[in-house]
């Protein structure tokens, strides 16, 4: 009798357990991109995307599980159902939305260039000069833009931010094109080799992508995102994550990225 009440326990515990998963919300997201989505030193996903993640599990009454996978996997994980949500700084355009469907905005940013110390490139007008080379990174709005509008550029694509910058700290290429945020953190981890054109090239922003054909998941989604607008909670991650950042732009006149 014992043995079989052991039994039936194992077999419920694992039941629970299955169903607990099944019923979450997975929020895919390439944790290398801090400080909105990273591995921490305990190897746990956080940042500013997982407090987004969070608060919509909350408004659904689900629990939540972070799913780190390749930013070019995002969105055909979504498509196929292996993901619910993406919450990975994703740039919001009409290419994606042909294939997904986005949030309101919860970031206002720009593409903008890192350089090195003695690159040639001062402004974005610069980066048409013929046979520039330039980094990007796969599948991203910067690779997109570089490969729209200046196709005289000779390219390198490259799969990692640290990649990138690499390519400019050497001096391998003359400016890499990516968001306002990492041009400035990147910088500002090596003010003695690069400089920052933080002017935007083309202004952007960054939403939550949901599967065509899902309202609930937006309307929970939208309704997240306006919880932490009204409440401060934005404010109060700028405070936690990005204080330095937002200290930068307004001393450069920018908007900051939450504004």
């Amino acid at each position: 009798m014992h043995l079989l009440l052991r039994a039936l326990l194992v077999f419920a515990l694992a039941f629970l357990a299955c169903c607990s998963r099944r019923d979450a919300l997975v929020v895919g997201m390439d944790a290398t991109y801090p400080p909105f989505e990273y591995v921490d030193k305990n190897g746990s996903i956080t940042g500013v995307s997982t407090a987004i993640g969070e608060e919509a599990a909350r408004v659904l009454g689900r629990p939540v599980v972070f799913q780190n996978m390749p930013f070019d996997g995002l969105i055909p994980a979504l498509q196929t159902g292996r993901i619910d949500l993406i919450i990975s700084s994703l740039t919001a355009n009409d290419q994606r939305r042909q294939s997904i469907d986005f949030s309101e905005p919860y970031v206002r940013t720009g593409l903008s260039i890192l350089v090195a110390k003695d690159s040639p490139v001062q402004s974005a007008d610069d980066l048409r000069a013929p046979g520039r080379k330039l980094a990007v990174r796969i599948a991203t709005t910067g690779e997109q833009w570089c490969r729209q509008e200046l196709p005289q550029a000779r390219l390198t694509a490259l799969d990692t931010d640290a990649a990138c910058v690499l390519e400019v700290v050497n001096g391998k290429v003359d400016a890499w094109v990516y968001d306002q945020v990492s041009i400035m953190n990147y910088h500002m981890q090596h003010p003695e080799r690069t400089r920052a054109l933080l002017t935007p090239l083309r202004e952007e922003s960054w939403a939550v992508g949901v599967k065509k054909g899902r309202p609930d998941l937006m309307a929970a989604v939208n309704e997240a995102l306006a919880r932490m607008k009204t409440d401060g909670r934005f404010t109060e991650l700028a405070e936690q994550y990005l204080a330095k950042e937002r200290a930068l732009m307004k001393a450069q006149g920018l908007p900051f990225v939450f504004e």
